[in-house]
């Protein structure tokens, strides 16, 4: 544990979940490979599309519309309706697919095993503290067994833009009715994370998992831990 700054009183704190709780990129290659295969199975005109291309109108959707990458969901769903289209299919019969395709994602996507540690750590956190998670993705924490730690959970789309963005952190300071500078954000990102946090006058933890560099920070966090049982020591 490393302090970069000295931390006011923390009286609650938002968590990142992706990434910060348990490891999320597994997760993601087995949505895409789960959603492409039922999408190919069902609607078969999409076997032409190479992964490629799959990612190339991703791409494009984000260029053309950059708004829709606040929210992952909706991003996904105009990709499959794209990609259907440009298979072959109608515009109705590519909606229909979407709307199916979505729910395998979803169900793909709360197949997470979150490691017993994570639930320890958070247990004992929101039994001193309130908690409150904010994410860029469309994970449900009731689905993967966090929800009963959080008093809210806030997302990019429905509760506003992506982090870096200001918009959630300041959704949860009000829900928190605490000064910004006492609640800490904890997360693994440098940017969305601990930028995100510190732009908006949040105090910032960094989860060091060995991705990132420090070095490459825009803004130093607070505090930097390897391992979330450090969060305990913010325990009055």
């Amino acid at each position: 544990m490393h302090f970069y700054r000295r931390l006011p009183t923390i009286s609650a704190m938002t968590f990142d979940l992706d990434d910060t709780l348990y490891d999320n990129h597994p997760v993601i290659i087995k949505v895409e490979q789960q959603v492409l295969a039922w999408l190919q199975n069902h609607y078969p005109l999409c076997q032409s599309l190479a992964v490629s291309q799959w990612h190339q109108i991703k791409r494009q959707l984000a260029h053309d519309e950059p708004m829709l990458c606040h929210d992952v969901s909706l991003w996904r769903w105009r990709q499959i309706v794209a990609g259907l289209g440009l298979a072959g299919y109608s515009d109705s019969e590519a909606k229909h697919a979407a709307d199916g395709a979505m729910e395998q994602m979803h169900y793909w996507r709360n197949l997470i095993d979150v490691p017993e540690h994570s639930h320890r750590v958070l247990a004992a956190l929101s039994q001193a503290m309130p908690l409150i998670a904010i994410t860029n993705g469309n994970v449900d924490p009731d689905k993967i067994g966090l929800g009963d730690y959080f008093s809210h959970v806030y997302r990019a789309g429905v509760d506003g833009r992506l982090k870096p963005y200001p918009d959630m952190f300041l959704a949860a300071q009000r829900q928190l009715k605490r000064p910004l500078a006492h609640i800490l954000h904890v997360g693994d990102h440098l940017r969305t994370d601990v930028l995100g946090a510190k732009r908006c006058g949040m105090s910032a933890c960094w989860i060091h998992d060995g991705n990132e560099d420090l070095r490459r920070a825009s803004v130093l966090p607070d505090v930097e831990v390897d391992d979330l049982s450090q969060l305990l020591n913010f325990i009055p």
